[in-house]
Parts: structure tokens; sequence; C-alpha cells
């Protein structure tokens, strides 16, 4: 008699997503996505665009958008931070810290001041006080990362 614990369960018993899965997990295959053969060329793909763009003078904005749709639709972003998290210590720390949406939040605030700010003709206040939100960003990405370490 065979202890449950050690009998695999028959395809039928679990949903299709994860029959799928353990295909995949058995054969030895990734996901495409998952694969460093994959997204190492896919990221040297978009440097290479990225280069060719601004060479052949491109507006920067398309050259943005382009490397932006690209890395969402590839997951080359979500590959990138899955490579910085690998770094002990550090990496998960960096994640983390780019992940949150307080950062996210002032650098849109910034930007959208810089803006409306240029608009009305203070671009060297723009400087100044961008700087400052550089530094503030800065400086509390080093205090969370000082207080995780601590």
């Amino acid at each position: 008699m065979k202890d449950a614990t050690t009998v695999k369960p028959q395809p039928e018993d679990q949903p299709p997503n994860q029959r799928q899965e353990d295909d995949a997990l058995d054969s030895g295959k990734l996901h495409w996505w998952k694969n460093w053969k994959v997204m190492v060329p896919i990221w040297g793909l978009m440097t290479v665009f990225i280069w060719l763009g601004i060479h052949f003078g491109i507006d920067v904005k398309v050259i943005a958008g382009g490397v932006f749709l690209f890395g969402l639709l590839s997951n080359a972003f979500a590959w990138l931070l899955g490579i910085i998290a690998i770094v002990p210590v550090i990496g998960p720390l960096l994640v983390k810290v780019l992940s949150i949406g307080f950062i996210w939040l002032l650098n849109a605030i910034g930007y959208f001041v810089s803006f409306v700010a240029i608009r009305r003709g203070y671009s060297k206040d723009v400087l100044t006080y961008r700087g400052l939100t550089v530094a503030l960003i800065v400086g509390i990405v080093i205090g969370y990362v000082l207080g995780k370490l601590i």
C-alpha cells in the first residue's frame, strides 16, 4: 500500500492550468519569459533600438514609448527586477524600494509641477526643485535600505 503523500494526482484531478505547469516543470522547460536565453537578447535588442533611435534622431518620446511597450509585452522589466532581487542582501531591498508607490507618486508630482513651471517661465527654479526632489527620493531610498539592514 502506497502512502497518500507519495501518489501523484491524476491529471483529471487537477485544473488545466496546473497540469500545464506540472508538465513544463517535469520536462525541465521554463516559460519563455523566465528563460535567460530569451531575455538577454531581448534586452540587447532594446538597447540596440535605443541607440539606433538616438543615432538617427528619432523623437525621444517615441523611443521611450516603444521601449516601454516592448518591455511590458515581453516582461523584460519584471525579469530585470528578478535579476536584481537575486543579489544577496541589497537586491531584494532595491526591488522593494523600486516598487514602492510613494516614490513613484513623488516623482510623478515633481514632473507635473515641472511641466507647469516651465510653461510659466520658471525654468531655472525647476532645475533647483527637481534637484531637491531627486535628493529627497535618493535619501528616502538610502534611509529605507539602511533601516532594513540595521
